[in-house]
């Protein structure tokens, strides 16, 4: 796949060029909630890993694995709206994150996460490496 040349480089996202954008439509409405996940697994998930100790044995550093992988689903359930919500007879909260497309200043596009085909969908995909078919950023 595409991102294969990114798997053991941990430079973080703003160090990478941006892929050209699918035309309007559902290719890029998905595009850009692959890409919303392709950031946070990068600047998240990634970072994480990255910051274990190499003093923990195999047990532990599979264990340390699994809590950063359940951590980083935590977040996509808010993302989902499924978790992270208040509210009372009266009032409500909630969290809304969008992946915006933007050319110079001007917002192209935007997916509101909330709304979208769902993160946590997205998650089991991501894991194995499935980020779509379209590249998210260029290939050096």
């Amino acid at each position: 796949m595409w991102f294969t040349a990114f798997c053991d480089n941990l430079a973080m996202t703003d160090d990478l060029t941006l892929a050209q954008p699918p035309a309007p439509g559902r290719t890029r409405e998905l595009w850009l909630q692959h890409l919303a996940g392709w950031i946070l697994f990068r600047d998240v998930r990634d970072y994480a890993r990255s910051r274990l100790s190499s003093a923990l044995d195999d047990e532990a550093r599979t264990a340390a694995l699994e809590a950063i992988d359940d951590a980083v689903y935590g977040l996509m359930m808010v993302l989902d709206g499924i978790t992270g919500g208040l509210k009372n007879d009266d009032w409500s909260v909630d969290l809304h994150t969008s992946v915006r497309l933007r050319k110079g200043t001007a917002v192209i596009d935007q997916v509101d996460l909330f709304e979208g085909d769902g993160m946590c969908m997205g998650f089991r995909y991501w894991l194995e490496g499935d980020f779509g078919e379209t590249p998210i950023v260029s290939l050096p």
